[in-house]
């Protein structure tokens, strides 16, 4: 359904080095810079983070979150902690399983956008 994903960032560089290290842990390579807008590509879609093209500040989304897809509980659990030492701050309750039999890991970037990690047992 989705061919990418763009969240707004005021720090490109802060950014980069938070997603470069969170989404690390995911196997994910590095960000491919684009003057404003950094870029990461799988193979099942493109995340992407840019200093807002208008001028004015970014701003996180109020009521969105961000899923990432987690091949294990260890990696979920892994993902959460790079985000936490990269400058993240953990939101929510603590990683772990849900009603809804989904474990996930919920933080904040350094701009405020909320991000889960979800684990599919």
């Amino acid at each position: 359904m989705f061919s990418h994903i763009m969240i707004g960032t005021n720090d490109l560089d802060r950014a980069k080095a938070f997603y470069d290290t969170l989404l690390g842990t995911l196997g994910v390579a590095p960000a491919v810079v684009d003057r404003h807008r950094i870029f990461y590509f799988t193979p099942t879609g493109t995340f992407s983070v840019s200093l807002p093209i208008n001028g004015e500040p970014a701003t996180p989304m109020n009521g969105g979150t961000i899923g990432f897809a987690a091949a294990t509980q260890e990696q979920a659990d892994a993902w959460h902690a790079a985000g936490v030492a990269a400058g993240g701050v953990t939101c929510e309750d603590p990683p772990g399983v849900r009603p809804s039999k989904l474990y996930l890991a919920y933080l904040r970037d350094p701009d405020g956008n909320k991000l889960c990690a979800v684990y599919r047992p």
